[in-house]
């Protein structure tokens, strides 16, 4: 080759990595700026390029970042998990889905948790959420609405199958919302844990569009801290504009597919042991202890049995026991206290938060893109709702931020297939 050709392919090569520089600078500048309104044009915007940085970037809050992931999300299909529309064996299972295999620590290898799981839809959010609450020293009981497919039923069972502990509960319901369906599911799932070989300390329900903001460590920590031995029911006496729910009898509709609850004219009697109805959450974190006297003493089955034709009765039976002065781990004057659940009810827009950046249903918030930094910044536990069909970016960036942050506490060695990526420069932009 001749100086001349030399000079030219070295000037052509020096073009090309100015080229790469520029590109990779202008993109990072586009997340971690703020620009002019005007500048900015969805055409030119990269989506698929550095998630790690797009999602940092949407979780502080940036402009530029929330365009983008808006834009990128209406052309956006997350690639569809293995293992989960289709067969594997379990050591597949096991690998190609993340799930952690070892306890993390000490302290959360001597103290188990139970969960309560109910689902009816969505498979690829439920095992996100499993694969994010999983550890082998906790006991799963997951409720399949028994309404649900028969191929969404063996799509599950073929995934727990290779876990010991996680089981599909022994009697399933016709889940209707707000219906005693809801509240009996648990109860079924209650029968079966307490008859568990895991000695486990606590049980959380959850529902398949849940999703943890706090890890195994700081569930734990965080009972321990403020709840040592007791229950979280969150709730107060019942208020007025509650109180035809439990007045007058209810009836349950499921026919043709179509299900709902609705009133009849019937008068209801007075609540067993002239008992005070609370109207509370239906989430709640209740000891094993507590759980067994809810199953078996006079007051708890006599209250159920009335409350079989309320509205919503999950909204006032958990937190109508923990109210009585001799039920293990009661909290009789307890308020609305227990960081359980983050939820953007419509009603509390521009008091406890600023606005649905998804959409509603039911009042209650799907989450969107621009809900990211208010969850993260959330005391409680876990958030609902979540939609990974409509908003798939929400669900990528929360599930990335979440594991990191679950081996960034890790007390032993971190095994590769835990990670959801691997190591580079954008993991330490998500401040976990």
């Amino acid at each position: 080759m001749n100086p001349l050709d030399a000079s030219k392919s070295g000037f052509l090569a020096c073009i090309a990595v100015c080229t790469f520089i520029c590109t990779f600078i202008y993109l990072k500048d586009m997340l971690s700026e703020e620009p002019n309104e005007q500048k900015f044009n969805a055409n030119k915007a990269e989506c698929g390029f550095y998630p790690d940085e797009l999602c940092s970037a949407i979780f502080m809050g940036k402009t530029a970042a929330f365009k983008i992931g808006n834009f990128c999300q209406n052309t956006y299909h997350p690639e569809t998990l293995s293992c989960v529309q289709t067969s594997c064996n379990c050591s597949m299972v096991l690998k190609t889905l993340h799930f952690i295999t070892r306890p993390l620590s000490d302290e959360e290898g001597n103290f188990s948790l139970a969960y309560i799981i109910t689902i009816h839809k969505e498979l690829e959010m439920f095992v996100k959420l499993l694969r994010a609450i999983y550890m082998p020293q906790n006991i799963y009981c997951i409720h399949v609405d028994e309404k649900s497919p028969k191929d969404y039923r063996a799509a599950v069972q073929n995934i727990i199958n290779c876990f010991e502990n996680i089981f599909i509960s022994s009697k399933r319901e016709n889940v209707v919302y707000a219906g005693f369906s809801r509240l009996q599911a648990d109860i079924n799932c209650m029968r079966d844990l307490v008859h568990s070989k895991i000695q486990w300390n606590y049980v959380i329900n959850l529902c398949g569009q849940d999703y943890p903001i706090k890890t195994n460590k700081d569930i734990i920590q965080y009972i321990k801290s403020k709840w040592n031995g007791k229950n979280m029911t969150p709730g107060v006496v019942q208020p007025l504009h509650m109180k035809h729910r439990t007045q007058v009898s209810y009836k349950e509709y499921v026919h043709s597919g179509i299900s709902y609850v609705y009133p009849t004219k019937n008068i209801k009697a007075k609540p067993p042991y002239n008992l005070t109805i609370y109207f509370g959450s239906a989430y709640y974190i209740l000891t094993k202890e507590f759980v067994e006297f809810a199953l078996t003493d006079a007051r708890a089955k006599e209250l159920l049995e009335w409350s079989r034709d309320t509205y919503s009765p999950d909204e006032h039976y958990w937190v109508t026991l923990n109210r009585l002065n001799d039920a293990p781990g009661a909290t009789p004057n307890a308020d609305w206290e227990g960081n359980i659940r983050a939820i953007k009810w419509k009603d509390q827009e521009g008091t406890t938060h600023k606005g649905c950046k998804g959409h509603y249903i039911r009042d209650i918030c799907v989450y969107g893109l621009g809900d990211l930094q208010w969850i993260i910044e959330s005391p409680h536990l876990f958030a609902n709702k979540f939609e990974p069909a409509t908003y798939p970016l929400v669900m990528d960036c929360l599930e990335r931020r979440y594991r990191l942050k679950v081996l960034h506490q890790a007390e032993v060695p971190i095994e590769d297939d835990w990670r959801f990526q691997e190591e580079n420069y954008f993991n330490m932009k998500l401040n976990v």
